[in-house]
This record gives structure tokens, sequence and C-alpha cells, in this order.
């Protein structure tokens, strides 16, 4: 699976950027190809940044980002020159274009230096730095403070997003730039109202405050973090010396979410404000010197709004916006007051992201699965009106991006049967120009990673349900469930991250079968398929994963009498719930870092899916691990970190003493010093090693994979 990412421009496009690492290894480089010649050279490399070295903000916006990388994680070329920005642990780095030598711009023993964004025009970065907002003169090296409230310890920060927004809303930036440099518009995080969470570091030597870690959590049916936007002037000194400068803008009810915000070609501010029950998204437009503000679309729908990234300012004055108004989400024009014009996609099919437009010849691009759920391709579609014109080979998953001059892009395409490749093609037909990565791992061959193959099978409502079983040489065999099942996630795609699975091929090396399953509930098959897990998780989820498993019976891949099920995060939840509610069908578990509960987990993911637990108590316990664990007669094992602070280990804990109180054996692994998904190389070889023992003593008979 190592290939090139974060692959960028330059903003005359005859740069093209990407990190790698050459070896296979996780510590990435930056690399450029000079898009002329061909010639491609390392721009920068630092050493090893092992994860314990990390400050806590920096391990916790690594696992917000679910980025297991060390190295160059991220990097950003400004939009007007040549100008390159590099943050490090040391701290940050310009280079003077791709050919010039990286300059340290700021220490980081001066400070944290938090979610660096450098202005289009390459001349300051706005950075966050103990709560506030600080402005660093690329030039000078001269930083300026230009917030003076923040207080972490109280709860009030500026410029940096919030947990939720993190995690939950993918929006990962609380400062935005304009176009001109000019202005800067950021976010209050007020979270004093969300009550602290104290998670100890148990496993450790370290003492007093830093034995403790103290997170704002906003909990399901309680305080969210206040979150106000505000803009402020910056363009012309390069500063400001009053907080009393900034705008703030209005957004509505304190209650909602702040979910996204761009700026428009004409210097206006857009912001996306989704209500606290996530069925109307509000889009509001404002002049950032007289915080005038203008309503100029709302989404509203049901079950819940998902949001996207998808609005795409004209220099007409007009947008381009996704909408799932239709069941599917589509692309959408509007003109300058926001009235809709024209359906520019349509079908039962997704939109997944919009790449590019093109307004002087009316055109526009985007990826979608029109040709297939389990594929992703780029298609080209007129703005007046036509049909998709797909660009991208036959066949598998493709990561797409588009040069600013619209002439060419990078495709970024695997398969089941293809390992990821990098290839630069022209825009108006799709030929190939230039190939960027095409380099297949030996040991793809030495570890006989064959694929695996394609099933589908009807859900109780006629859904068809898509799947991939790995069929060991011997069948019917014990067979495990690799599950996730949760919103949002699809797994089953032509995609080689499905062949280069090791854990999966481990399995079937040793002679399991393994299935996978997409029930309804998973992403990419529009609002209906989706939607139906509403209020109710873990019913229908179940249903499907045992229709996966009744399939593979009767295809004579599976022994029904010996089925397990694997699983992580909404994944572990699943796990456990199909041992308690389906324990006839399975008779094993490893449930990892399982949700066991909703009323532990947070707002906005949670109320989207359930509602609240004042609203819909019935929902909250018929979909509790706990509800139903006294059904449960196989074999558990559950497997959680410490100090996870997104699922929490109380989670595993409450399920711990269900267990306990029912007299119902069971197993526990704890990783005493990893979080949500476990990083330390040792730690993830220990667990692969004791869940697949766990699977060959109770599936098999056997007690070693040896």
């Amino acid at each position: 699976m190592s290939y090139p990412t974060r692959i960028a421009f330059s903003a005359d496009d005859t740069w093209l950027t990407y990190l790698h690492n050459p070896e296979g290894g996780l510590t990435q480089q930056l690399f450029v190809v000079d898009l002329a010649s061909g010639d491609t050279h390392q721009l920068f490399g630092p050493g090893e940044e092992p994860q314990e070295e990390l400050s806590l903000d920096e391990q916790l916006r690594k696992e917000r980002a679910r980025e297991l990388a060390g190295g160059v994680t991220r990097y950003w070329w400004a939009e007007q020159g040549e100008r390159l920005l590099i943050p490090s642990r040391a701290g940050l780095h310009l280079l003077e274009g791709p050919t010039g030598e990286p300059r340290a711009i700021l220490d980081a023993d001066s400070g944290p230096v938090l979610d660096p964004r450098l202005a289009p025009d390459g001349s300051t970065v706005a950075f966050g730095r103990d709560g506030d907002i600080y402005l660093l003169d690329v030039a000078t090296s001269e930083v300026r403070r230009i917030t003076e409230s923040g207080d972490p310890a109280a709860g009030i920060t500026y410029g940096l997003a919030e947990f939720i927004a993190q995690e939950e809303m993918d929006r990962q930036h609380g400062m935005w730039w304009s176009k001109d440099a000019a202005w800067l518009a950021f976010t209050e995080v007020d979270e004093s109202g969300v009550a602290p969470l104290r998670i100890a570091h148990l496993g450790s030597d370290l003492t007093g405050d830093a034995a403790e870690e103290v997170h704002r959590y906003p909990f399901v049916g309680e305080a969210n973090a206040r979150v106000r936007l505000g803009v402020v002037r910056v363009g012309d000194a390069g500063g400001r010396s009053s907080e009393a400068e900034v705008h703030w803008l209005d957004l509505g009810p304190d209650d909602a979410y702040l979910a996204r915000v761009d700026w428009t070609p004409d210097g206006r501010l857009v912001a996306q404000v989704e209500s606290r029950g996530q069925r109307r998204l509000d889009v509001w437009r404002f002049d950032p010197a007289s915080a005038d503000r203008e309503r100029i679309w709302v989404e509203e729908g049901e079950p819940w709004i998902n949001l996207h990234d998808m609005f795409h300012p004209l220099d007409s004055g007009g947008f381009i916006w996704a909408s799932e108004r239709t069941g599917y989400r589509h692309l959408w024009l509007h003109d300058p007051d926001g009235t809709p014009q024209r359906q520019l996609t349509e079908g039962d099919w997704v939109v997944d992201s919009l790449e590019a437009v093109d307004e002087a010849t009316g055109r526009v691009w985007f990826c979608g699965n029109r040709d297939d759920p389990r594929q992703r391709h780029l298609y080209e579609v007129s703005m007046g009106g036509s049909e998709p014109r797909r660009l991208t080979p036959a066949g598998g998953y493709h990561q797409v991006l588009i040069d600013h001059g619209t002439r060419r892009f990078t495709d970024t395409a695997s398969s089941l049967d293809q390992p990821p490749s990098v290839t630069l093609r022209d825009l108006s037909g799709g030929e190939p120009i230039l190939t960027i990565h095409d380099s297949r791992d030996t040991r793809i061959d030495e570890m006989a990673l064959h694929p695996p193959k394609w099933f589908t099978t009807p859900a109780d409502d006629g859904s068809v349900l898509y799947g991939a079983y790995y069929a060991p040489a011997e069948v019917p065999a014990p067979t495990v469930v690799s599950v996730y099942g949760g919103p949002h996630v699809q797994r089953v795609i032509d995609d080689w991250s499905m062949t280069a699975n090791l854990g999966i091929q481990r399995l079937r090396a040793l002679g399991l079968a393994v299935v996978v399953l997409d029930n309804r509930g998973s992403a990419r098959r529009g609002l209906g398929f989706e939607g139906a897990v509403s209020r109710h998780l873990g019913d229908l989820e179940v249903a499907d994963q045992v229709a996966g498993v009744q399939w593979a019976a009767a295809a004579g891949i599976t022994d029904p009498a010996r089925v397990g099920i694997t699983g992580w995060s909404y994944g572990g939840y699943m796990s456990a719930l199909c041992l308690a509610r389906a324990p006839d069908v399975f008779s094993v578990a490893v449930a990892g870092a399982p949700v066991t509960s909703w009323d532990g987990y947070d707002t906005h993911y949670t109320e989207r899916y359930m509602g609240t637990p004042g609203d819909n108590s019935a929902g909250y316990e018929s979909s509790s691990v706990m509800t139903h664990v006294g059904a449960v007669r196989g074999h558990l094992m559950l497997v959680h970190g410490l100090v996870d602070e997104n699922v929490h280990f109380r989670h595993t804990a409450r399920l711990v003493q269900a267990l306990v109180s029912a007299g119902i054996r069971h197993e526990l692994l704890i990783f005493p010093e990893e979080r949500h998904m476990p990083r330390r190389e040792e730690d993830r070889a220990f667990l692969e090693s004791r869940r697949t023992e766990f699977f060959l003593r109770h599936l098999m008979g056997s007690s070693s994979p040896d």
C-alpha cells in the first residue's frame, strides 16, 4: 500500500509534489517532479518521529486524521508563486520553490505551532499557540499575536477546530485566509460548558499533571462547545492592535454547528451552519467589512443532512452545490441569489467529490460511482446539461487531482488485482502523459496475496448487499467475518486495499475463510440505503451480516457451525452485538474499541443517527450491547486502549461489568498507552498475534498459528 499521497500542483502547474517512502516504511519524505522533464528528486525528509516524542496536540491531531505516518505529513503550496510551507517537529520550514533550500522560519522551541495556515500570497503564516492566533511574517520571521483572550485551561481557544469538528464533521481547521490575503476568518471556541473528562496514563512512568489528560468531550444529549466565527482585516499592516476590530458574524442559534467556511472570488465569506438536529443546513454569505449577511441556500432533509465539500463559488456570483434531495447526492447549478437553476447530474448513484470547474468552457469534473457502486471514476459534465463522460480507464478505484489550468490530472488508481499506480493524464480524454509511480512490491508474490471474489445477496427488504470473500484451499471452512458496518464507510470496493489487507490474508493462509459485507447503513448507496438504520442502530446491520454468512454457507465456502467476527470501533460494536444478538450464527468475536452503548458517545455522530436519549430511549436501550449480553454463548475477546479519548475505555469497562454480573466468561486485552487505534509497531503486531490465536483456538481447535 506504499504509494505517493498528498499530491499537489504548484500554482503555475509546472511542478508536482507528493509524500512517499520509496522503501515502503511509515516515515515519509517530500518529493517533487519537474513536469516538463519528468525528473524527480527529494525536497525534504526529516528523520523518524516516534509517537511518544510528539506533543500531545500533535498526537491528537494525528488521531483525528487517522494518520499513522511520520516524517513529513503535511505541506502547502502558496496559491501564488512557488513558496512551500512544511511543518515538522522542529518547527516551520519554507522553500522558495522546488530548487531552493529549506529555510527554518519558526523554531518549535519558541512554543507550539498548531494548524499553520499559509496565506495565498505566501507572505504570512497564521498559527495557533496557547489558545490564541499568531501571524508569522515569512520574510522577517517576526511573530505578531492577533487574539489575546485564549485560555485552553478554561476551554477558550481561537483559530482551532474543536473536537466535534475534527472527529465528526471533517473540518480540520479553524482559520481561513481570503483570496487576497487581506482578511482572516477564524473561530472562537468556548468549551467551558462542556464537562472535563480525565484520562489517566496508568501504563506509564509519568507523574503529576503529565500522568493525566483532560479533554472536553461533549456526550450525546449534553452541551456542545459554543463556536463563533469572526473575521479581521490583517493585510494592511500584517497584524492588528485590538480584538475590537474583529467582526463577529451572526450564525444563528447557539447550539448550531459551524460546518464549513469558504471565501468567494469577490471577497465575501460563506459559512455553512448545521442545526443541532442535523435536518437543516443554512448557507450564509457575509460581507466581511460590515458583517451583513444573506441566506443563499437552505438544505433540509430526512433522516439527516450529510455534510460535504462540494460548495464551489463561481466568478459569475452563482455556485455549484451537491444535494441529496433526490435520495442520491448530485450536483446542482445555483444562481447568485441561491435559486437552483439546473441539475447537472442525476440517477441512482452518488457524486463523491467535485474536482474542478472551468467557467469559460462550461465544464465540470467530478468523481462518483455511476458505473458500479464498488468503483470510483472521474467524469466530465457540461454546466449546460449533458450526459457524464468518464475519463478514467476501465475498472478500479480512482483518486484524482486536477491541475489549476484544467489541462491535466493525476490518477491514483488501483483495483483488486492491481497495486496503486499514479499517472499524469490529459484531462481532455484521459490519455497518459507521465507515469509518476508504478512499482510492484516483491512481497505481493512472496505472500501469495490473491484478491478476494465478489458476491451479492439480498437484504430482507430486497436491497442488494455487496460482499467479498477470501477462500482458503479447502472449503467449507471455519469463517471469520471482518466487519465495520457503520455509516459513512464503505469497505467492499474495487481497490487494492482489499487485497493488501494482511490480517485477512494471514487468516486465509491459515485455513480460515473471511467474509466482508457492506450492510444497510453503509456509504455510497444513496440516502435510503444509508438512512434505513435511523434511530435503531444495530438491528438491520446484524441482520445483514447474518445474511452474508448464510450466503457463504449456501455457496459451500463457510462451515456454518464455526463462524467468528471481528472489527474495530463501530466494527467492535458490531462484533460484540452479533455475538449477543445472533448467537446461533456467531460463536467467536474479537471486538476492538467498541461503542457498547450509544449514551456514552459524542453529540454530532450519535444524535445524527439516534436522536437523543431523551427522545429515543427505546432505541438507545435496544442498540446497547449490555441489553443483550445475557444471550452471549460464544467466546468473546475485548480489546481497548486505556487512553482512547474518542471511544473511551469506559465502553469496554461497562460491558465487562455486565459480563461479570451475568457470569459470562470473556478475555480482555488492554493497551495501557494506546489511543483509539494502536500505533506502535510492537503493539499492532501483538494485537494481530493474539487475535489470530484466538480464532484458531476457538474455530479450528489449534493453539498456535505456527
